[in-house]
């Protein structure tokens, strides 16, 4: 059985890609930042008979949870298979591109937060669990981008999620230099603009339509190489 874990799985776009692949059958290690948090998708997965699936609390900004999970692999000999950063925050006003939004006003305390997040606890997680794939002969990490982090698609306004999410692309491209010797394959995902908490009730795609590049990269024999994917496409960055 082939593992993953999937971080911010408690709820949206994490939630949805920790269920599916639990229902193609790979044993799910779900994180969220407390099992308060993430009681209702443990109470989901129950309910759906997903008894493959465990909850590990991880707040990625912790460098602590990550070592523990770190830990509990290696003291139960098992390998990871499937890194999925999906753990993210939009901390500035939310589909707001007014004044408050703008470089200019934003302070540079919530850029710093989001880039905590959305970039750096990706890092740490990478730093740990790459020793572990690599004994275990390989793997894959798909990292939960954006189109708003893309310089091809690149608007004003909300620079915090923005540069958390080009620096994302940028872990992307330098994990895919340093291990294209290997058999660790890299990827980012932007998976369009869904209904989810983060994206809200106007959004243009299901969650459900939102994961499954992110699913097909888990699970698909000959996947591409340190690029940025939508819709099962490569896109610029």
């Amino acid at each position: 059985m082939k593992t993953v874990l999937v971080t911010g799985a408690n709820r949206g776009l994490g939630f949805e890609t920790a269920r599916e692949l639990a229902r193609k059958g790979f044993k799910v290690y779900f994180s969220a930042r407390s099992e308060e948090k993430a009681r209702d998708a443990i109470e989901q997965f129950a309910k759906e008979g997903l008894d493959n699936t465990e909850f590990v609390k991880i707040d990625v900004t912790k460098t602590n949870d990550i070592r523990a999970f770190h830990s509990k692999l290696k003291s139960e000999g098992i390998g990871l298979d499937v890194l999925i950063n999906n753990a993210g925050v939009f901390l500035e006003t939310l589909h707001d591109a007014s004044e408050e939004s703008s470089l200019l006003r934003v302070d540079p305390v919530i850029i710093l937060k989001t880039i905590e997040t959305n970039t750096v606890g990706p890092i740490k997680l990478i730093q740990s669990i790459v020793p572990l794939m690599l004994e275990n002969g390989g793997g894959r990490i798909i990292n939960i981008s954006s189109g708003m982090g893309s310089f091809d698609e690149m608007e004003g306004f909300f620079p915090g999620y923005r540069i958390s999410k080009t620096g994302l692309n940028a872990v992307t491209k330098i994990c895919h230099e340093e291990f294209k010797d290997s058999n660790i394959i890299v990827n980012s995902v932007c998976p369009g603009w869904c209904r989810t908490d983060m994206g809200g009730e106007n959004a243009t795609r299901s969650a459900q339509e939102g994961v499954e590049t992110t699913v097909w990269l888990a699970m698909t024999d000959n996947p591409p190489r340190g690029k940025l994917l939508r819709d099962k496409k490569v896109i610029n960055w």
